[in-house]
């Protein structure tokens, strides 16, 4: 079995090697014969590298969490970090890659895929709150440019801003009379940002890497002027995680997104994710991870098992952290990590503040890939019939609840693989019995019904404030995956093979982030993309070769029904 899945696996990995392989050289590089030019800060002088944009990468924000800071929140850099060489791409926040105790198909994924949520961050350190700053050749300090603020995905495990290059998406607006400047935040990620439990609860160490990205938008606040930035004009961006962070950053504190009088940000996008319903910090599952942590960081027997955890060796804290199941594993989105409400920042579970309205509405761009659950399908071999698809759910996403109430939600799934992910495939890519009604489940309750959720409260709560939607079906055909999970960060943002679908995805952003309006600079090859109106309203569907048309949001109806009426039980 496992090489019928390998097999099919490998040809596909080999597509997206293609890609990935050329993913571009990294605008700037640890070269310090690389032009240089400098901003001055009230923290100091900032030194970055001048290539196809400026970029200035590993500016500290917060003080190091190290030692007794390590597992609390972030701390206020306010001491003068004199002349600083920010020319290099900065750190990464240690990562969870893949869990310690991954099995050899876990590493096989590994080793097969390039995607940027499966690469490997460098120069990875406990101190690692940066900030990482791109913008326009020859930026003037008064230039008051719009600002995108960029927060990685990774599933709440890994990811750094060094990963991405905002190059090709800078570039492009420069010549459209659009410049604007590319924030990136480094933030806590694993346990290290994210663990849970009754001692996290009860110390305030709860969602740390939230806090870290909230830091991340003040100190926007106080420094992107210095570098050319309007700081009245951010827009919030996302992938994945960071899509969810995009929304949990719109509904922290209920939703109160001001720093000193002002607004932390104006406009939101989010490319797959939105809410995430969520049990609280302290609950069983979360404790259960916890207390493994605690029982592989040797601190047991400890009077106090989080302090202990903040005194314990680095490598043995990272091993302990990584020894609970990670997102490339059978466990797959029943997430070992990930923000939960703590009744202080994450106040409530975030369908419940959408639903409320405890949100800061701003407009936004939302949308998904066509085939989200396929990448964290693949890991489920044994799970062949319906009895089984059911337990596989009940047991490791929602086992506080009755069986039936699972049951009922796989039974408005067809259970033909031809109805399943990756979609309009018929009986291809079914690598075993129930992988592609499994891979539409994981989607849906993870990624596009969720965001349809989200856009029925917004809509019902400020149907003045805009919203568009999207749904990407570039890489139909693509062997096992579809249009997978994260490829549109290949099209977007790494603009990887020049094609007309890759120039109008980012024309339609630059415009929104500088127009807050999509249409802004809408040419005659591009289609006017509709706002999101009414039930089920019409969403922009992009296909290879620059194709697109009109979608109604009304698909797979019986399911959206049932994840929305249930929602607040179907928590993780």
């Amino acid at each position: 079995m496992l090489y019928n899945i390998l097999a099919p696996l490998a040809s596909t990995a080999a597509i997206f090697a293609s890609l990935t392989h050329a993913l571009p050289a990294p605008t700037q590089t640890e070269d310090k014969r690389v032009p240089t030019t400098t901003v001055v800060t009230a923290q100091g002088t900032v030194i970055g590298a001048v290539g196809v944009v400026e970029n200035f990468a590993g500016i500290p924000f917060a003080q190091a969490p190290v030692g007794n800071l390590r597992l609390r929140p972030p701390q206020r850099l306010n001491t003068s970090y004199g002349t600083l060489d920010a020319t290099g791409l900065g750190p990464a926040c240690p990562q969870m890659f893949f869990s310690t105790g991954g099995d050899l198909f876990t590493s096989a994924i590994g080793s097969l895929t390039n995607l940027p949520l499966l690469q490997v961050a460098t120069d990875q350190t406990e101190d690692c709150l940066t900030m990482r700053v791109q913008r326009p050749v020859g930026t003037k300090p008064d230039a008051k440019l719009p600002v995108l603020f960029w927060i990685f995905g990774g599933g709440f495990e890994l990811g750094s801003p060094q990963m991405y290059d905002g190059a090709p998406l800078l570039s492009e607006a420069v010549p459209q009379g659009k410049p604007f400047i590319l924030v990136s935040v480094n933030y806590r990620v694993g346990a290290f940002g994210f663990m849970g439990g009754k001692e996290v609860l009860a110390d305030g160490a709860a969602n740390l890497g939230l806090l870290d990205q909230r830091m991340g938008l003040e100190w926007v606040q106080d420094n992107i002027a210095d570098f050319g930035g309007d700081p009245e004009k951010v827009t919030i961006w996302g992938e994945s995680a960071g899509a969810m962070s995009v929304f949990d950053q719109m509904a922290l504190y209920d939703g109160d997104n001001t720093y000193k009088g002002k607004k932390l940000f104006r406009a939101a996008i989010m490319n797959s994710g939105s809410l995430v319903p969520t049990d609280p910090v302290d609950c069983p599952r979360s404790q259960d991870i916890y207390d493994t942590v605690v029982r592989e960081a040797g601190c047991t027997h400890a009077s106090d098992t989080l302090q202990c955890l903040r005194e314990t060796p680095y490598d043995k804290f990272l091993h302990a952290a990584n020894s609970v199941p990670g997102i490339l594993s059978y466990t797959s989105m029943a997430l070992s990590y990930l923000p939960r409400p703590d009744g202080v920042a994450l106040r409530q579970s975030p369908e419940i503040l959408a639903r409320d309205g405890k949100y800061a509405a701003v407009p936004m761009i939302i949308g998904n890939q066509e085939d989200e659950g396929t990448m964290f399908s693949l890991f489920q071999a044994n799970v062949t019939t319906t009895a089984e698809l059911v337990d596989y759910l009940w047991t490791n996403f929602f086992p506080a609840l009755d069986r039936s109430v699972v049951a009922g939600l796989v039974a408005t799934y067809d259970p033909s693989p031809a109805a399943g992910s990756p979609y309009n495939t018929g009986l291809l890519n079914a690598v075993y019995p129930q992988f592609k009604r499994l891979a539409a489940i994981l989607g849906d309750m993870s990624f596009v019904m969720t965001r349809r959720i989200f856009l029925s409260h917004a809509l019902s709560l400020h149907p003045d404030i805009p919203a568009w939607s999207y749904l990407s079906s570039f890489d139909y055909g693509t062997p096992v995956l579809g249009t997978v999970h994260a490829s549109d960060v290949l099209q977007v943002y790494f603009s990887l093979v020049p094609n007309p679908l890759t120039n109008y995805m980012k024309s339609y952003y630059i415009d929104f982030v500088v127009d807050m309006d999509p249409n802004a600079g809408l040419d005659s090859a591009m289609r006017a993309w509709p706002r999101y109106e009414g039930q089920g309203g019409e969403m922009m569907q992009f296909w290879a070769g620059g194709r697109t048309n009109l979608l109604s949001d009304d698909f797979r109806n019986a399911s959206y029904a049932y994840l929305k009426a249930h929602a607040e039980v179907l928590h993780l």
